[in-house]
C-alpha cells in the first residue's frame, strides 16, 4: 500500500547542528537540503510468532522467515526487523519442550533488531524474561537463553521505583536518517500471565507512555518514529478500527503525530491499514500505517520511508504484506538449526502416555476458529486431571479443580487419522498444556465459588470489559452449575451443585487450579482471595502425564461430553411456585460442545424423581459469538396432580451426553375451587313454636364437594349436616320466638373446595298471626 501524502518532518536547529557534526559537514557552503538523494529505510515486522519454527503450511517457518528478512535487507541494507511481541511461549512442542532456545537461535541467526514485549514473554515472569532469556547463553548457569535483540515497553515500570523494567524505545541510526522504535505490551497484561510473576512491574497506559516517549525521540532527532505494541484489532476491517470502541481503538485514535506507524499484534490477524493523523503543528495531513503480519510466521510486514536526509522530510511510505511460504529460499543456517530441534524434540516427545478414545477438543465457532467462551470436552478432561492430582490428603483433598481456556493451546487427537483408539505421545499432551505451570490447592467458600463462576463474564480491574468480554471454565467431574445469562451482572449463576448436592454458600471446599489461575489469571480475581493456598509443586504436564499411566492401563480413555454448566431461563411472567398439575416451561441453552464430532444429543429428558415428564428436542448449531449457548431447547412440562407442596427438583438429562442438571422449582398446594352456597328459600315464614327446615345446595365448577354445613345463630351452633351425593344438606333450626331470625350458614370445605358462608333470614308469626291473621 503505498501513501502519498507526504509526512513533514523538520529537523530541529539542535538536531541538524547534531547531524552536521557528526558527519564533519558544516552549514557554510552546505548543498540545499532538496539536492539530496532520499534515504529509503526499511521496516520488516512480525508479530505472534510462538516458536513456530518449523515449516507447517502457512506457517512458513524460522528458516524462510530468516531468509526473507535477509534477501530485503539485501536489497536495502536500510532495514531493521522488528516484532511486536509474543515470539516465545505457547510454542510448539519443537520449541517449547527446550524452553524456546531453538526459537531464541533462529530469531537470532534472522537478525532481529528489536520487540515488543508481549504477554507471553512473561509467562514465566518478568525475572525469567530479564534473567534467561534476554542473559547471556552460558552452556552452564543460561543454557536456555541468549536473545539478542532489544525488548521494549515504554508502559512496563518498576512498581517501586517508576523506573522502566525494559528500555521503553530503541533508536536505529543510519547516518543520515534515524528510526526510533517505541514499545507497549497489552494493558490486560495482569490478567493474560500469572500476576505473581509480575508483581513488581506496573502496567501503564499505553497511549500515554507512548506519547512521551515518542516526542523524546524526536526531540532526539528520529526521522520516523515506529509504536511496536502487543495489542490489535479485533476484526480485519480497516474501517472500523477507529469505532470499535476497543483499547486498539484508543491506541488508533490517540497516539501521538510524533508516531509515523503502529505496528502491532496480539489477536493474531493479518491487516494493513492507514489512518489520517494530524501534524502536531497543523501544517499537514499525513496517513499512518497500521499493520500486523498475523500469527506464526505467515507473513512479514514491510514498510519503507523515503526521508531527505538533510531536512528529515518523510516524501511518503509504502506498505505492504508479503506472505513467506514459498516466495523466499530457507536459510541454510537456521534449518539446520531447526532440524536439530526437531531430532531432539522427537527424542523427547515420542514416548507414549496410553490410548484415548477420541478426540478432546477445544470449544469452536462457525467459522472453525477457537472459542475460549464455550465449554469444551478438552478443558473439562484437564480439569478433572487436576482434581485427580491433587485428591490425597497430602495435595489438599480436592473436591472440585477449574481449567482456564487459553491454557489449552491444540486439540489432544492422538496419532494419525485412523480410527479412534489412538496412541497419544508425550508431544501431543505437551501441545495441549506448554506453559509448565504448577498446580495450587486452596479452600474456597460456596460465595467464593459463585464469585469465580460469575467472573467468567469478564471485567478488568478497572472494571472494563477485556477483549475476551466471555471465558468458561472447564470444571472437574461431579460439579455442575446452571447460569441464566439474562440476569444482572454478579447474579448470573443461579444454581451449583457436586456429586448431587447443592453447593451450600456457607460451607468451605478444597479447589484446585494452575498457579495462572490461583494469583487472579485471566481476571479470575476471586481465586486469588482463597484461603490456606498452596502450591503442590505438581506440574500440570506431570499430572495429566500420571493421569494417562492411572487410567489407560486396561482401556482407552473415553471422552466425556457431558456439560458442566447449562444455561436455564424462565420467562419474565414465570411463577414463583407452581400449583400441581400446572405446566413449567423454560429454556434451554449449553446443552452441546461446539467441536467437530463431539457427540450431542438430539433431545434432553426431564424427569421429577423417577417419573418421566416429558422431552424437548435439542438444537444444536454453531455459534459466531464468543459465548456458551450451542445446544438449545425449549422445555415444557406438566407437573404430575399428586406432586406433594414444597421444593422439587427437575432432572435435565442426555442419553448420549450423559450431562445431567438439576433445575429447583417451588410447588404449592393446589388452589381450592370456590363454591357456590344456595339456600333453598331466601326467607322461610313458620309459626311460633315450629322448627323450620333450611336446606342449602353446595356446588363447585370441578365436580360434587364433600364437608358439612353448619347453620349458627347469634353465634350459637343450631344445627350440622353432611353433604349427601348430590352435595345437598338439611338443617333444623328453633324454635324461635316471633320476630324475624338471620341464619349464617357456612360450609367448612374440603381438599378441593373452599370454605363459604351464606345467610337466609327466618320470619316467626306469633299466635295471633296464625289464628287472626295480619293486623293489616
Amino acid at each position: 500500500m503505498s501513501i502519498a501524502r507526504p509526512t513533514l518532518r523538520r529537523r530541529t536547529a539542535g538536531a541538524l547542528s547534531l547531524a552536521l557534526a557528526v558527519t564533519g559537514a558544516t552549514a557554510v557552503g552546505a548543498a540545499p537540503a532538496h539536492a539530496a538523494d532520499p534515504v529509503e529505510v526499511q521496516v520488516l515486522a512480525t508479530n505472534d510468532f510462538h516458536g513456530r519454527i518449523q515449516a507447517n503450511g502457512s506457517e512458513a517457518g524460522a528458516a524462510v522467515l530468516a531468509g526473507a528478512v535477509q534477501q530485503l535487507r539485501g536489497e536495502n541494507p536500510n532495514t531493521v526487523f522488528a516484532a511486536a511481541g509474543d515470539l516465545i511461549g505457547a510454542s510448539t512442542f519443537e520449541s517449547f519442550i527446550q524452553q524456546d532456545k531453538p526459537t531464541i537461535d533462529a530469531l537470532n541467526a534472522a537478525g532481529l533488531d528489536v520487540s515488543a514485549v508481549g504477554n507471553h514473554e512473561l509467562d514465566q515472569g518478568y525475572d525469567d524474561l530479564m534473567n534467561r532469556v534476554l542473559a547471556p547463553f552460558d552452556a552452564e548457569t543460561n543454557p536456555y537463553g541468549g536473545a539478542q535483540w532489544q525488548y521494549v515497553a515504554a508502559n512496563l515500570k518498576m512498581r517501586a521505583t517508576g523506573e522502566d523494567a525494559v528500555p521503553a524505545s530503541w533508536l536505529k541510526d543510519f547516518g543520515d536518517v534515524q528510526v526510533g522504535f517505541v514499545g507497549g505490551v497489552t494493558e490486560e497484561l495482569e490478567a493474560l500471565v500469572s500476576p505473581a510473576g509480575i508483581a513488581d512491574v506496573e502496567v501503564r497506559g499505553i497511549v500515554e507512555t507512548t506519547n512521551e516517549e515518542a516526542a523524546a525521540l524526536k526531540a532526539e532527532g528520529a526521522d520516523v518514529v515506529v509504536l511496536l505494541v502487543h495489542e490489535g484489532a479485533e476484526s480485519t476491517e480497516c474501517a472500523a478500527m477507529p469505532t470499535a470502541d476497543n483499547a486498539f481503538t484508543s491506541i488508533v485514535n490517540d497516539v501521538s503525530a510524533d508516531v509515523d506507524a503502529i505496528v502491532s499484534g496480539h489477536t493474531h490477524l493479518a491487516y494493513d491499514c492507514a489512518f489520517p493523523v494530524e501534524e502536531w503543528a497543523g501544517e499537514a495531513v499525513t496517513e499512518r500505517p497500521v499493520v500486523s503480519a498475523g500469527q506464526y510466521g505467515y507473513n512479514l510486514n514491510q514498510l519503507v520511508w523515503s526521508v531527505d536526509p538533510a531536512t528529515g522530510e518523510v516524501a511518503g511510505v509504502e506498505t505492504a504484506v508479503l506472505p513467506l511460504a514459498g516466495a523466499y529460499p530457507a536459510d541454510a543456517d537456521v534449518a539446520n538449526l531447526v532440524a536439530d530441534a526437531v531430532a531432539d524434540a522427537e527424542e523427547l516427545g515420542a514416548e507414549p502416555l496410553g490410548e484415548i478414545g477420541g478426540a478432546f477438543q477445544r470449544a469452536r465457532l462457525a467459522s472453525g476458529s477457537e472459542n475460549r467462551g464455550g465449554e469444551s470436552t478438552l478443558g473439562n478432561l484437564v480439569a478433572e486431571v487436576q482434581r485427580w492430582a491433587t485428591e490425597a490428603p497430602e495435595s489438599g483433598a480436592a473436591q472440585i479443580a477449574f481449567m482456564n481456556p487459553g491454557g489449552l493451546r491444540a486439540e489432544m487427537v492422538g496419532s494419525g487419522t485412523g480410527a479412534f483408539p489412538r496412541t497419544l505421545t508425550y508431544k501431543q499432551a505437551a501441545a495441549v498444556q506448554p506453559f509448565a505451570n504448577t498446580l495450587v490447592n486452596m479452600d474456597l467458600t460456596g460465595e467464593q465459588i459463585k464469585a469465580v463462576l460469575e467472573q467468567q463474564w469478564q471485567r478488568d480491574k478497572d472494571g472494563n470489559v477485556p477483549t475476551r468480554p466471555f471465558l468458561r471454565l472447564g470444571a472437574s467431574a461431579g460439579f455442575s452449575s446452571t447460569f441464566d445469562a439474562t440476569r444482572p451482572e454478579g447474579d448470573r449463576i443461579t444454581g451449583m451443585w457436586l456429586d448431587g448436592e447443592p453447593i451450600d454458600q456457607a460451607a468451605s471446599y478444597s479447589v484446585t487450579v494452575n498457579s495462572f489461575l490461583a494469583a487472579g489469571g485471566d481476571n479470575f480475581r476471586a481465586f486469588a482471595d482463597g484461603s490456606n493456598a498452596r502450591d503442590t509443586g505438581k506440574v500440570d504436564l506431570t499430572a495429566f502425564v500420571d493421569y494417562m499411566a492411572a487410567h489407560t492401563a486396561d482401556e482407552p480413555l473415553a471422552v466425556d461430553a457431558s456439560q458442566r454448566a447449562v444455561g436455564v431461563s424462565f420467562p419474565a411472567d414465570a411463577p414463583e411456585a407452581y400449583e400441581p398439575g400446572a405446566t413449567v416451561a423454560f429454556d434451554v441453552s449449553s446443552w452441546s460442545m461446539s467441536a467437530p464430532g463431539d457427540v450431542t444429543d438430539p433431545e434432553l429428558t426431564v424427569s421429577l424423581g423417577d417419573r418421566v415428564l416429558g422431552t424437548a428436542p435439542v438444537t444444536t448449531t454453531a455459534g459466531t459469538d464468543p459465548d456458551d449457548r450451542i445446544g438449545t431447547a425449549s422445555v415444557q412440562v406438566t407437573l404430575p396432580d399428586d406432586v406433594p407442596a414444597g421444593e422439587a427438583a427437575l432432572t435435565l438429562s442426555g442419553a448420549a451426553t450423559g450431562t445431567e442438571v438439576t433445575v429447583p422449582i417451588v410447588v404449592t398446594e393446589p388452589a381450592k375451587a370456590t363454591p357456590t352456597l344456595t339456600v333453598d328459600a331466601p326467607e322461610t315464614v313458620v309459626a311460633w313454636l315450629q322448627r323450620p327446615r333450611i336446606d342449602v345446595a353446595v356446588e363447585t365448577p370441578d365436580g360434587t364437594p364433600t364437608g358439612k354445613v353448619t347453620a349458627t345463630v347469634k353465634g350459637r351452633v343450631a344445627d350440622t349436616d353432611a353433604l349427601d351425593e348430590r352435595g345437598d344438606a338439611r338443617l333444623r333450626v328453633g324454635p324461635f320466638a316471633p320476630g324475624t331470625v338471620e341464619v349464617e350458614l357456612r360450609y367448612s370445605g374440603d381438599d378441593t373446595t373452599e370454605a363459604a358462608t351464606t345467610t337466609t333470614t327466618i320470619r316467626v308469626k306469633s299466635l295471633w298471626e296464625v289464628v287472626f291473621g295480619s293486623w293489616s
